[in-house]
């Protein structure tokens, strides 16, 4: 009887055992959760985002010089490449990618229109950060395959603890919110800044 009750015993805790190591483990053949994935996209796609960036860069360079009338320009011809860029390629991989890339570009629009619309570089400025600021989550979303760009960040672009983020396709700071021409700071602080990301191909 004590025999019994010793194997009833043993074969409790090993059950138990089992249950509690092995109750969140995948199942064996079963299907598994992955990432989203994109495939390769088209030359003309990578073509077509690689002129777009270029002009994004154009406008930084203005607002480096602090050079308000080619910002605009920069602008302009900025939007005229993000109203071309097709994103189609993104339709073969998911509706959600697709979408999110879209939303992406349209408040990067947004933020452009408002940029050529404003008559102080502060102002054109603050519009920049807001194109900066989608257009970040828009090359993760679609998984950029170009040369590789740092996402850079200036704490003070606009006054103490008032920070702002852009884009270069250079690993030293250049900064857009401060440049070369500060009304206070003058160029001293033109290199103000740190990367906090690399935007890399796949």
């Amino acid at each position: 009887m004590k025999k019994l009750v010793f194997v009833i015993i043993i074969l409790l805790v090993g059950f138990s055992i089992y249950w509690f190591k092995f109750k969140n483990a995948d199942v064996p053949g079963g299907p598994k959760t992955e990432p989203l994935k994109t495939t390769k996209h088209s030359l003309a796609f990578n073509n077509n985002l690689d002129t777009f960036m270029s002009a994004y860069l154009n406008i930084k360079s203005a607002l480096v010089e602090a050079d308000s009338l080619q910002a605009k320009q920069a602008a302009i011809k900025f939007l005229v490449l993000a109203d071309s860029l097709k994103l189609d390629d993104l339709k073969k991989d998911t509706a959600v990618i697709f979408e999110t890339a879209n939303s992406f570009l349209n408040d990067v629009k947004a933020n452009a229109e408002s940029l050529v619309k404003q008559t102080t570089l502060m102002d054109m400025r603050q519009n920049f950060s807001g194109v900066s600021e989608n257009i970040y989550p828009l090359l993760k979303t679609i998984h950029y395959e170009g040369k590789t760009l740092y996402w850079q960040n200036c704490p003070m672009a606009f006054g103490e603890g008032k920070e702002a983020n852009w884009i270069s396709n250079t690993d030293e700071i250049i900064n857009p919110y401060m440049g070369k021409k500060n009304a206070e700071f003058k160029a001293t602080m033109l290199h103000c800044g740190e990367t906090k990301d690399s935007i890399k191909a796949l």
